[in-house]
């Protein structure tokens, strides 16, 4: 059995940004690894500067996200258009455009339910990511400054044998789970969402265990 933390991921509107540069702002469809970390680094307390303590955080805590089952309404993706200034030519360069044209994507009337796990050795406990969400250092939003959350983001603290059977602790009791781990037989996909935080914006890529339906062991 090991320890988990429950936290839940409600709002308006989120946004969990997969591959893009400045024009294009796609969001997931469930919360990124990048943008967990993100949120709980915000909670830390955590500098985008502090590369040693992001780097702590990152190789400290498993994740699995379950996209909460919602009978009474069904997930959106809405675009917003706007103009920048000063949008980056590419990433190697400080030369800037003018002006450019952007899109970005936001989820609408998304509930998510994360349980978080320390790996062995963790430098950056449970308790301490536990203590932080309960009191956030910095504001955490849902991947953009412009999707606050509209309830706490603690849950709950359990015990459980796994990340799934622990989010089937958690009400609502349905619902695709995206997983760090799974077993050898669940199916998977690969995406590209653990940051490299000493190469900014640049991630490579994991394995998602995904558990829903008939895969949702009993």
């Amino acid at each position: 059995m090991r320890d988990f933390l429950i936290l839940k991921f409600q709002g308006p509107m989120q946004a969990w940004g997969e591959h893009t540069f400045e024009g294009l702002r796609p969001s997931g469809n469930f919360p990124t690894r990048s943008g967990i970390l993100g949120l709980l680094g915000a909670c830390l307390g955590i500098r985008r500067t502090e590369l040693g303590r992001l780097q702590r955080l990152a190789d400290s805590v498993g994740i699995a996200v379950r996209q909460d089952e919602r009978k009474d309404r069904r997930i959106m993706k809405i675009t917003d258009y706007h103009t920048i200034k000063d949008a980056r030519v590419e990433y190697s360069g400080l030369k800037s455009h003018e002006t450019i044209q952007t899109w970005r994507e936001y989820l609408l009337d998304a509930h998510f339910t994360a349980a978080i796990w320390n790996h062995e050795g963790a430098d950056v406990t449970l308790e301490t990511i536990e203590g932080a969400v309960k009191k956030p250092f910095f504001t955490p939003y849902l991947g953009r400054r412009s999707c606050p959350l509209t309830r706490p983001l603690f849950e709950k603290r359990l015990t459980a044998d796994g990340p799934v059977n622990a989010l089937l602790q958690i009400g609502p009791h349905g619902g695709t789970i995206y997983s760090d781990e799974g077993e050898e037989n669940t199916p998977r996909f690969r995406v590209r969402d653990v940051p490299l935080v000493r190469q900014p914006r640049q991630f490579t890529g994991r394995n998602i265990f995904v558990y829903g339906g008939d895969h949702v062991p009993e």
